[in-house]
C-alpha cells in the first residue's frame, strides 16, 4: 500500500527578532524547513526562494539523485538573485527535508544545523548531523555533548546553501514505516529543547499539527532567542488526496502567488 505524510508546521518570529527567516512547507508528499543564515543579507529571502522553487515542480521525484538536482537546481536560482543584485552577495540558507520517490522511498536531504529526528516504536532517534564549528567540536572530543547547546559559538555553520556550485548538497535514503513520526526544525528549537523533552511531546502529541504547536511554544518559554519552526510529519497508510502545499514563515510571507493546485 502506498504511503503519504500526514503533518503539521508552526513558526514564529519570536521575541528577538525582527523578521522570521526561516521558511517551510508541508505537504502529503514532502515536508521541510529552510533557515536563512543570521548575519548575512536577506535570509528570509534566501530560505523562502529556495523552498519555493523546490516546490513548485513534480510531486514526488524518481529517486535520491533527481531530488539532489532538484536541489541544486534551487539553489542555482539563489546564485541567479546575488548575480542581479550584489547587495545580497552572502545570503544563504540550510535546508533539511524528507520527501517520498517514486518507488515509496522517504529521502532525507540535508545541508546546515536544521535537524530531522525519527520518533519510531517509541523511540527518538536523531536522522542528521550539523554541519556546525561545535559539533565538530564535540566529535573532536573538546566540548561535551550536552555543553553544545550552551556553547557561545553554536551558531557558526560550516555547510550551507549560497547559490554556489560547490555547496554541499546530501540526500539519503530512509525506508518508511506507517506509524513513523518525523520532526524537522530549525536552530530555535533544537538549541533550547534537549532531544529527551522533543521526545516527550512528540510521543504524547495526538496530532502533527498539536506536536508541531507545543514544540514552538515549549521553545519560546525556554527563552529561544532565535525564529522557532517546527514540521511534525506522520507517516501514513494510503496516498492522499491531492492538496495544496502549505507554508509557514518566510515562505508564506514571501512569495504569495498561486502554485499549482494538483501538489
Amino acid at each position: 500500500m502506498a504511503l503519504s505524510l500526514s503533518a503539521g508546521v508552526c513558526s514564529d518570529i519570536g521575541g528577538y527578532r525582527d523578521v522570521n527567516q526561516d521558511a517551510a512547507f508541508v505537504a502529503p508528499w514532502g515536508a521541510g524547513v529552510a533557515d536563512g543564515v543570521g548575519g548575512g543579507p536577506a535570509g528570509d529571502l534566501a530560505s523562502a526562494a529556495l523552498v519555493h522553487r523546490l516546490v513548485a515542480g513534480s510531486e514526488r521525484v524518481p529517486d535520491a539523485s533527481a531530488l539532489a538536482v532538484r536541489i541544486r537546481e534551487a539553489n542555482w536560482d539563489l546564485g541567479a538573485h546575488v548575480r542581479r543584485d550584489p547587495a545580497l552577495a552572502g545570503m544563504a540558507t540550510t535546508f533539511t527535508a524528507v520527501w517520498f520517490s517514486e518507488r515509496g522511498a522517504l529521502l532525507l536531504a540535508h545541508t546546515g544545523d536544521s535537524r530531522a529526528y525519527l520518533l519510531r516504536g517509541g523511540e527518538l532517534i536523531r536522522q542528521t548531523r550539523d554541519d556546525s564549528f561545535v559539533q565538530t567540536l564535540v566529535e573532536q572530543g573538546l566540548v561535551r555533548a550536552e555543553d553544545a547547546m550552551t556553547h557561545p559559538r553554536r551558531n557558526i555553520i560550516t555547510a550551507s546553501l549560497r547559490g554556489e556550485a560547490t555547496d554541499l548538497v546530501r540526500v539519503a535514503e530512509r525506508y518508511p514505516v506507517a506509524g513513523d513520526r518525523w520532526m524537522i526544525c530549525s536552530d530555535g528549537v533544537s538549541d533550547y529543547l534537549p532531544d529527551d523533552a522533543i521526545g516527550e511531546v512528540l510521543s504524547a502529541a495526538l496530532d502533527p499539527h498539536a506536536a508541531a504547536h507545543e514544540l514552538v511554544r515549549l521553545a519560546l518559554e525556554a527563552g529561544s532567542r532565535d525564529n522557532v519552526t517546527a514540521v511534525v510529519a506522520d507517516v501514513v497508510d494510503g496516498a492522499a488526496a491531492p492538496r495544496p502545499v502549505r507554508f509557514a514563515g518566510a515562505a508564506a510571507a514571501r512569495f504569495a502567488e498561486e502554485l499549482d493546485p494538483a501538489v
